[in-house]
């Protein structure tokens, strides 16, 4: 689907979507309960609904009970089918795919994954030299990759900085076994905000891990999933890009997120203060990557020189972040380099509008949209269904702050 937007300012009040980060995790832990747990205020986005298929595989079961509330019945004691290993659809996932590996390795000695667009593409090398030296087979082989063999106990080392979803993974599967672990980090833990919402669904379900900031390592021993009823809390990285839009100038209040919430992303409200200000600026999204397209469309109409650093990782998204982001300002009239780790966005006047290459990528399409709000002609964005992958109902909540868009 492609869509054009006619420019105009933005007003209203908003609240985001619930968080895809705590959804993914509070569906995994209530797939692995020996019970049934309730999970309030979630969204069916595409990557939530890859999680729920690959968890049907264990034999969990999932029911609608109201609007936005699933009743999810775990897992663990169900029967499974020992014929082979489960097929595994990841669909665009990247959350899906890194935290049911280990997982199915625990559950069932293994499984098949695939996905679509780059996700077979995104680097294991993390797992796969635990696995190596675990004797656990894997192969990426016409995009499935299969992993089988026995997860064991012990402590697992890993680089902290490639991402923190290899960490949750881990956490989440580690107390399934019959022995204590250990996983520790050989680098500085990026994103570790996430791994803290990670332990904090786990402590909700009766499993403690216990922290050693000395060693930056997570102790985890043996425990069963508790039953529980939770709600999810408003997402700070969607809530972004309204920030953006105001930072654009648009009057739009943003409702309903929490400043005390374990989500990382809610240091967009740091960042957007700091880019209120003319001047040169540097970021560091190391901890942040999804950040990225947001705070560079605030940059691109700002006073001064705005430098995103320690953005390697951006390369590896739904599409190559770094360049799709670049490509994106440039398209509609404004100045961005691209550099090895990083992108410096040089602030104009206004856009121009044009045409932009969605690139697949949400949150490319969502930024794009917010960029429309401050340029001077129409702006044409190829690809806009991307949002469906976690933010259904964005172009609804678009329309209803005043934005015109009409699908061409």
């Amino acid at each position: 689907m492609d869509i054009r937007i006619n420019p105009r300012p933005l007003s209203g009040v908003i609240t985001p979507p619930p968080s895809k980060s705590l959804a993914h995790r509070l569906v995994i832990a209530a797939a692995l309960a020996a019970g049934t747990s309730t999970i309030r205020n979630i969204t069916l986005s595409q990557d939530i609904e890859a999680t729920l298929r690959c968890m049907a595989e264990f034999r969990c079961a999932w029911t609608w009970t109201g609007e936005d509330s699933l009743r999810i019945k775990g897992c663990i004691n169900q029967e499974r089918d020992r014929g082979g290993l489960p097929w595994l659809d990841c669909g665009e996932s990247g959350s899906t795919l890194r935290f049911l590996i280990p997982v199915a390795l625990a559950l069932g000695g293994g499984g098949q994954f695939t996905g679509r667009g780059r996700l077979m593409e995104r680097p294991q090398q993390p797992y796969y030299d635990i696995f190596d030296r675990m004797g656990i087979y894997h192969g990426l082989e016409n995009g499935v990759l299969t992993v089988q063999g026995d997860l064991k106990p012990g402590e697992y080392r890993l680089p902290g900085n490639v991402s923190s979803q290899f960490f949750t993974g881990l956490l989440m599967a580690l107390p399934l076994l019959d022995g204590p672990s250990i996983v520790a980090s050989t680098t500085r833990l990026e994103s570790a905000d996430y791994v803290t919402m990670t332990m904090g669904v786990l402590e909700k379900c009766g499993i403690q891990i216990r922290y050693s900031r000395a060693r930056d390592s997570f102790g985890v021993n043996p425990g069963v999933y508790c039953p529980f009823d939770a709600a999810v809390e408003a997402d700070w990285s969607q809530g972004a890009f309204w920030y953006a839009a105001a930072a654009l100038g648009s009057t739009v209040q943003v409702r309903g997120l929490d400043n005390g919430s374990f989500q990382g992303d809610k240091v967009i409200a740091i960042h957007a203060r700091k880019l209120a200000n003319p001047g040169d600026a540097s970021i560091d999204v190391s901890g942040c990557p999804d950040l990225l397209p947001p705070l560079a469309v605030m940059a691109a109409v700002r006073r001064g020189t705005t430098v995103f650093r320690n953005a390697a990782r951006l390369r590896l998204k739904e599409s190559d972040r770094l360049a799709t982001v670049r490509d994106m300002l440039l398209d509609l009239g404004g100045l961005a380099d691209e550099g090895e780790d990083s992108l410096t966005v040089h602030g104009v006047e206004s856009l121009r509008g044009g045409t932009v290459d969605g690139a697949n990528d949400h949150r490319i399409v969502m930024a794009a949209a917010i960029a429309a709000t401050r340029c001077e002609q129409p702006v044409t964005i190829l690809g806009a269904e991307a949002v469906k992958k976690s933010y259904p109902s964005f172009w609804r909540d678009y329309e209803h702050l005043g934005g015109e868009v009409l699908v061409v």
